[in-house]
């Protein structure tokens, strides 16, 4: 379709075909080992395995952020090994959900975002828009804040966090500058940023030597004896920082960067499949990894207090001992703080490892943050603009209320907001959960891939569950804040959003919209034979 007809919406047959990059073109698609029909074996199978490998990885960054890397330490100093079993549900509910959005970006050939925005009303598709936007700033924000941290650290204070944060912004100029020479090598610079966690965090874990008995009876056996409030409030955080409502949005995207034929019902079932292993590869990766940190936390300073660690910090050549009164109340640590725990016990090589290991993590959620950014704002408001303008306005969006929050805030003192965030994204989980188990169940947008019976009960149960584990986390969060003001003012916004919760899940978009092309029946094989492709 000529291009002017497409932008101007003048195509008179209805389609909405975007025109296949150049094959030389860095954003053209990874194509695929070629089909059979006998499906694949051995070496072929591990092909086809490599050639669909990369965006289940960009996918799993989000579980491995500085929000999330912040929760599982936590969670090892509050609860030592009790919560294993809860971080490994966490990440396989994970797992499920994101099989639900890829499966749905690979049939469609359209991302979340641009579906909501042909089967949602202007209204709905607005405010759906806004709280995706609002997850996206708060994810970002911790993320650069954790880059911030981590750079402070390894300068030893001498650059403040608000300098950390305007050097974390040049990372978007360096995703401009991979992303031009091939999304393969972007892929292949986050595999690098990944290894660089694994072996850092890895690193700790070594040195550290957690008990290994206790950590697979965490693992599987779910108990925890003697938590009280504070274990099970850690336990809904580690739910609400693993499960990312627009990381839906950015997985749905990035499987479309391989060359599917969607007419083919063979291959889009292969497809599907070699996705999902992919996934449950990468998932298993961030797994490790969030295990490493978890289990450090959990033998070294579960039940320590104030007064024992300043007593080891003031002994040791780690100049932040008045970080920790000499008080027995129950040790509290952040990613600043574990930094500079790790360092007075272990040394300070632990500590600048541990630094590394959290600029690994932020750089690379804060550039997967980008293309989520990019992908709910043109899906969503039907934009086609530069990917030099699109970056710039979402970078703006998400770094500009980090920049203040630096400028006016202590690093020492950054935990009260990295709670804040976490509940603001709990917030957003339904509008992204509801949309994709609803599209994922419609015959007339997934044809014969459509969800079962087994996966619209289990999928509506497990959407369930999940929110009402976040509403706690929510209702939690602000009784602890201890204002009349701002409980009446929480009902209030609780009313609202609850209405449009329930009006999001009895708007189940039909399957036909006579309205338009974009949401008929008829018009979805043609769709499929277009094979749309990502904005790579």
């Amino acid at each position: 379709i000529p291009e002017d007809e497409t932008v101007s919406g003048k195509n008179p047959a209805g389609k909405i075909c975007l025109r296949h990059p150049p094959e030389s073109s860095p954003r053209a698609p990874v194509p695929l080992p070629a089909w059979t029909g006998d499906g694949y074996l051995g070496e072929k199978c591990f092909r086809k395995l490599w050639a669909f490998t990369g965006p289940g990885f960009l996918m799993s960054i989000a579980y491995l952020d500085p929000g999330n890397i912040e929760s599982d330490l936590q969670s090892g100093a509050v609860a030592g090994f009790k919560l294993l079993w809860v971080l490994m549900l966490a990440t396989i509910i994970g797992l499920l959900l994101q099989r639900l959005a890829a499966r749905l970006g690979v049939v469609t050939g359209l991302h979340l975002a641009e579906v909501c925005h042909r089967q949602y009303q202007k209204f709905p598709r607005i405010i759906l828009w806004l709280m995706v936007e609002l997850a996206i700033i708060g994810s970002d924000m911790q993320e650069v804040i954790g880059s911030a941290i981590a750079i402070n650290l390894l300068s030893v204070g001498k650059i403040p966090l608000w300098g950390g944060v305007l050097i974390t912004i040049a990372d978007t100029f360096v995703f401009l500058f991979l992303d031009k020479y091939g999304l393969r090598k972007l892929e292949a610079f986050f595999g690098l940023l990944i290894t660089i966690m694994a072996l850092t965090f890895g690193y700790e874990y070594v040195t550290v030597k957690p008990d290994q008995k206790q950590l697979l009876q965490g693992l599987f056996i779910p108990n925890c004896k003697g938590c009280g409030t504070p274990q099970l409030e850690q336990a809904v955080g580690i739910v609400g920082a693993v499960i990312m409502p627009h990381n839906m949005y950015l997985h749905s995207a990035l499987v479309k960067s391989r060359q599917v034929n969607r007419a083919d019902k063979r291959e889009v079932r292969e497809a599907n499949k070699y996705f999902f292993i992919e996934s449950c590869i990468a998932l298993f990766v961030s797994f490790i990894i969030n295990i490493f940190v978890v289990t450090v936390f959990a033998q070294a300073f579960f039940n320590q207090t104030n007064a024992d660690v300043n007593k080891v910090c003031a002994n040791s050549s780690i100049p932040h001992s008045a970080l920790f009164p000499n008080n027995n109340e129950t040790l509290e640590v952040d990613i600043y703080k574990g930094g500079v725990v790790l360092g007075c016990y272990f040394g300070p090589a632990a500590l600048y490892i541990w630094a590394i290991g959290i600029l690994a993590a932020g750089q690379s959620s804060t550039m997967t943050g980008t293309y989520s950014g990019q992908f709910v704002m043109e899906g969503f408001l039907n934009l086609r603009w530069s990917r030099f303008a699109r970056v710039l306005l979402t970078r703006s969006i998400a770094v500009t209320p980090t920049l203040f929050v630096a400028i006016f805030q202590d690093v020492e003192h950054l935990t009260g907001m990295n709670d804040f965030l976490n509940v603001l994204m709990s917030l957003q989980l339904p509008f992204a959960l509801i949309p994709v188990l609803t599209f994922t169940s419609l015959p007339s947008v997934m044809h014969d891939f459509a969800n079962g019976l087994f996966w619209k009960v289990a999928g509506g149960l497990l959407i369930l569950l999940i929110c009402c584990i976040n509403m706690y986390f929510v209702v939690a969060y602000v009784m602890s804040l201890h204002n009349l003001g701002l409980y009446i003012g929480a009902a209030v916004l609780s009313v609202i959003y609850l209405s449009f919760v329930a009006y999001l899940v009895s708007q189940a978009p039909p399957g036909t919209d006579t309205k338009g092309p974009h949401s008929s029946q008829s018009h979805w094989p043609q769709l499929l034979q277009c094979r749309i492709l990502a904005d790579f």
